[in-house]
């Protein structure tokens, strides 16, 4: 997939977007949109996708590795989400283990001096879609 991507960090209250540049080396952060319905945010994201030209979409999944057999996580919910999210777009959307990401998006929120309360969704959409693509430019897939 060569191209601009755009990563998706699902959230519960906010989706964080940020994309790729063409050649597919740095991410940045896009922005936050604030969740209402799956309709008008798949809408929203679809919208955004065209806007920016990507060719296709990462999504961040939370991976639990302690999870017990039969119990729900985090990780289905955002599975469930994406398979209504596909029935919208025609893009290939790719899932990235988004482990540890939020940690390292708070230390880039400090690193651009945004308060503790500002929103860092875009910003671990960012570490997700960079850590994708450092992986994909090592030959790790």
């Amino acid at each position: 997939m060569n191209g601009r991507l755009l990563c998706i960090d699902h959230g519960l209250k906010r989706i964080g977007l940020a994309v790729s540049d063409a050649s597919g080396l740095v991410a940045r952060g896009l922005t936050v949109i604030v969740r209402k319905s799956n309709r008008e945010d798949f809408s929203r994201i679809n919208q955004i996708a065209a806007e920016q030209h990507v060719v296709g979409i990462i999504v961040g999944l939370p991976v639990n590795s302690d999870a017990q057999p039969g119990e729900y996580t985090q990780g289905d919910t955002v599975r469930r989400w994406i398979e209504r999210f596909a029935e919208t777009t025609s893009l290939p959307i790719i899932t990235w283990d988004e482990q540890l990401t939020s940690a390292d998006a708070r230390d880039l929120s400090i690193q651009k001096g945004r308060g503790a309360r500002d929103p860092i969704d875009d910003l671990a959409a960012r570490v997700i879609l960079q850590s994708y693509l450092d992986a994909r430019r090592d030959g790790l897939i």
